[in-house]
């Protein structure tokens, strides 16, 4: 298994066989909304729509029009927006890059601080150290990051390292992703893909991502066989997977 710290494009999860999905825009007034439209050969005439840390997302038939996909959208345009700014009010306000500034490790907080002397980002109990002096904003906003994604390297190892043995997988590489909307993703070629903003959410979380994706390696779908691999090492990964995607992304403030 080796490690790469180079930035990795998102890669969608595989979806099961008969499926396809594609992405396009919608205007709501002034609103412009990105979607996701998931065509299911399974899908007879009905639809879906869901909306949650990935934006908002419509399940239809292989063969529904666009014009009958949009039609869609704008009836349930006024549910459709107020669920986004739900979404969007969830999130965790953005890192003002000061002294005292409040990050997230592992779920829990710490406090950026300046200090001279410092040769690199280090961490000292619940604080974050670096030596700011003559310094641009951005080259903090950089060091700070770097470091995280290295905390993220040390963190999603371990994890793996612990849970690949007990689902009797072994992933081909595992690399730092940094999509805004992907937790994690598998390769078909066995290479897993991990968001290093992760690394800010609770252990419980992370876990359940890397599980999640390792699974992948035994079903590359989403069946019940799939879910039952999963429950093999994260019992409670439904209540996991409600809390990453109703609470995880106040943890991102980075």
């Amino acid at each position: 298994m080796a490690w790469s710290k180079a930035r990795q494009l998102e890669l969608p999860l595989p979806l099961r066989q008969g499926a396809h999905l594609s992405h396009a825009c919608i205007a709501f007034g002034a609103k412009l909304v990105p979607y996701a439209v998931r065509r299911s050969r399974r899908r007879r005439g009905s639809y879906s729509l869901a909306i949650d840390e990935r934006g908002l997302r419509i399940g239809v038939a292989w063969d529904a029009s666009e014009r009958w996909i949009e039609r869609i959208l704008r009836d349930h345009a006024r549910w459709i927006v107020r669920k986004l700014d739900e979404w969007q009010a969830r999130r965790a306000p953005a890192v003002t890059w000061c002294d005292g500034a409040i990050l997230m490790l592992l779920g829990a907080p710490v406090r950026l601080t300046f200090a001279s002397g410092i040769k690199a980002v280090a961490r000292e109990e619940d604080r974050v150290l670096i030596d700011a002096h003559g310094r641009a904003p951005v080259e903090i906003v950089g060091a700070v990051t770097d470091w995280l994604r290295t905390e993220a390297i040390e963190c999603f190892g371990k994890r793996i390292a612990y849970y690949a043995p007990l689902l009797r997988v072994a992933p081909r590489a595992v690399r730092l992703s940094q999509a805004r909307t992907r937790w994690g993703s598998c390769h078909p070629d066995g290479r897993i893909f991990l968001n290093w903003r992760l690394v800010q959410m609770p252990l419980a979380l992370i876990d359940y991502v890397v599980a999640h994706e390792l699974a992948h390696l035994r079903e590359m779908n989403h069946s019940p066989r799939f879910w039952r691999a999963v429950a093999e090492v994260i019992p409670d990964y439904v209540a996991r997977r409600k809390s990453i995607r109703e609470q995880g992304h106040r943890y991102l403030v980075v």
